[in-house]
């Protein structure tokens, strides 16, 4: 019985180019840089096998012979399993991921500049990114730093809005929906993405007939009402879910498609983390185009409520298709 190959291909692209052409080469080595390519030698460049660093050599190799110079790409299987760790091992990002984490260690969350700290994270973050779009063979080192970012993240959101709920630990309770018809529901006002995507939730598959009362500080909620996305409130942020996704849980709505993928882009936009929706970036600048056009709530939720019913037949077609 043969045994299987499991040694992994990698690609290498072999180039030189006219030294008086230093326009050129400082091009290629730039461009060889953000891919993350490993340098095995001057003028040998290595990235793992793949049909979009294939694609990537192949182009790059091409504008290196029209600019007067040779290039090549090859296919290179390593000799053995030591030759493949040492390739493995030209793309550890560990010192990369260190730095970051010095980085994140300066920035003090009580920095009174909030646009300045907001800016810095942002860089952070972006930085973070570039760095996992390469990190070719992960390990658990980017965990540290995501957690830590999260956190610097969390510190400076509760700054901007003080009222914004904690994690609350335990399970949560499934409840009948009929015990909450007719209610009148209450959360902060000036509706952030998650209290706005929840009360829409509300109104259109728990409670058709909700009011809802928007205070200013939780003391100021009637008696009666239903408390959402706030510290004390009956529905709230419960481990690592946000508001909307302990509704759907509670009202048992996690089995409906279309509000999952809803949820998946509430949770990226509220608080970031591991959770990630490709769509998250335009309900964004559609719901911050809204807040502009639109100061009081009940008009916001009112308008906005055709955004997310668009976005749910959007995701069912997709879902059933």
């Amino acid at each position: 019985m043969v045994k299987e190959d499991r040694r992994i291909p990698f690609l290498a692209l072999i180039l030189s180019l006219p030294s008086q052409n230093t326009r050129e080469r400082m091009r290629a080595w730039r461009t060889l840089r953000t891919w993350g390519c490993a340098v095995l030698r001057d003028g040998v460049y290595l990235l793992p096998a793949g049909d979009a660093h294939q694609q990537r050599l192949t182009t790059l190799a091409a504008e290196v012979r029209q600019a007067g110079g040779q290039a090549d790409v090859l296919w290179v299987t390593p000799q053995n399993i030591e030759q493949e760790e040492s390739f493995r091992t030209q793309f550890d990002r560990s010192q990369d991921y260190d730095a970051l984490l010095t980085e994140i260690a300066k920035i003090d969350p009580a920095f009174p500049d909030l646009n300045h700290l907001k800016k810095n994270i942002r860089s952070v973050r972006r930085r973070l990114a570039e760095i996992i779009g390469i990190d070719f063979f992960p390990t658990s080192a980017h965990l540290e730093l995501e957690n830590r970012l999260t956190t610097l993240e969390r510190e400076v959101q509760l700054r901007l809005s003080p009222g914004e709920p904690t994690n609350r630990q335990g399970g949560i309770q499934v409840v009948k929906r009929e015990e909450f018809s007719c209610r009148i529901w209450a959360t902060r006002r000036g509706l952030g993405v998650d209290r706005f995507s929840s009360a829409w939730l509300i109104q259109r598959f728990i409670d058709p007939a909700a009011r809802f009362f928007w205070f200013g500080t939780p003391k100021e909620s009637p008696k009666e009402a239903v408390g959402f996305d706030f510290d004390g409130g009956r529905f709230s942020h419960v481990g690592a879910r946000v508001t909307f996704e302990t509704l759907l849980a509670s009202f048992e709505l996690e089995g409906d498609p279309a509000l999952s993928r809803i949820a998946r882009m509430v949770h990226s936009l509220d608080v970031g983390g591991d959770v990630s929706c490709e769509e998250a970036a335009g309900f964004s600048a559609l719901f911050k185009g809204m807040k502009l056009r639109i100061q009081e709530d009940d008009a916001l939720l009112e308008a906005g409520k055709t955004v997310l019913d668009d976005y749910y037949r959007y995701f069912s077609e997709e879902e059933s298709s």
